[in-house]
């Protein structure tokens, strides 16, 4: 009888949840950031017991409910405009802000596209009348940095009534791998993933603001199990898989 119940009760243990396994943690992160953070969550769970669920948006769209108090245990920021408006108005602890990694962005066109030069003629021609996808220039850290590019590169005028503005980046990837509009605008890391286009060409560094992935702990106060992932996120596991992607992570610390 009582070799019974140690049976019984060894099985009920084994299938009861571990204190460190016993809840998860709440990530919302840029769109741009999706195969990464995926990766980098599970593996995350492996090594820790801890699940991480993921919420992928717009930066600014996210931001914005982070500041309504949405459920997130850290925020994955594109840009740090939107980290510095989160910090302003409280939605994130100040001195948690880390910096985990970097991108570039290009001009993508269909899969069997060529490489063009940053000219307005070229860009023109390959437009032929039709719009030029990219995130929303007034609220999404892609769309800002294009804008800013095109602005430095002296292409904006020639463009800016031809834009099509998306909700965030991978809506517009979408869209010119579905053939909705000719060209876009968006990270590196993006065009890599979809084999449905092309990179056209590299908008110079210099052209637009650095480009910044922060995350932060939303919570007050955080919880361990965020404080450790947010650690992970710069720790050699997470950036490798990073790198892996294409993101640039030289300027992690």
């Amino acid at each position: 009888m009582i070799c019974r119940q140690l049976i019984v009760l060894s099985v009920l243990a084994a299938l009861l949840p571990s204190s460190a396994a016993a809840s998860s943690l709440t990530v919302f992160a840029a769109a741009s950031t999706r195969e990464a953070m995926e990766r980098i969550g599970a593996a995350f769970e492996e090594e820790t017991g801890t699940p991480v669920v993921f919420s992928f948006a717009g930066t600014g769209t996210l931001a914005r409910q982070v500041e309504a108090g949405a459920p997130a245990d850290l925020f994955v920021s594109a840009d740090a405009d939107w980290m510095d408006y989160a910090v302003e108005e409280d939605a994130v602890l100040p001195e948690s802000v880390r910096l985990i990694a970097s991108n570039a962005l290009v001009l993508i066109g269909p899969a069997d596209g060529s490489p063009l030069e940053l000219k307005a003629a070229e860009i023109a021609a390959l437009l032929d009348g039709e719009r030029l996808a990219i995130a929303d220039p007034e609220t999404v850290p892609a769309g800002r940095y294009g804008r800013a590019s095109l602005e430095k590169l002296g292409l904006w005028q020639e463009v800016s009534g031809q834009l099509a503005p998306m909700e965030n980046v991978r809506v517009a990837l979408a869209s010119v791998a579905r053939g909705d509009t000719p060209l876009g605008l968006v990270y590196r890391t993006d065009a890599a993933i979809e084999p449905g286009v092309a990179v056209l060409a590299e908008l110079p560094q210099d052209s637009h603001p650095e480009i910044e992935y922060l995350a932060a702990l939303t919570g007050t106060p955080p919880t361990q199990q965020a404080q450790t992932f947010l650690a992970y996120l710069t720790g050699p596991q997470a950036q490798e898989i990073l790198q892996s992607l294409g993101f640039v992570t030289d300027k992690v610390e």
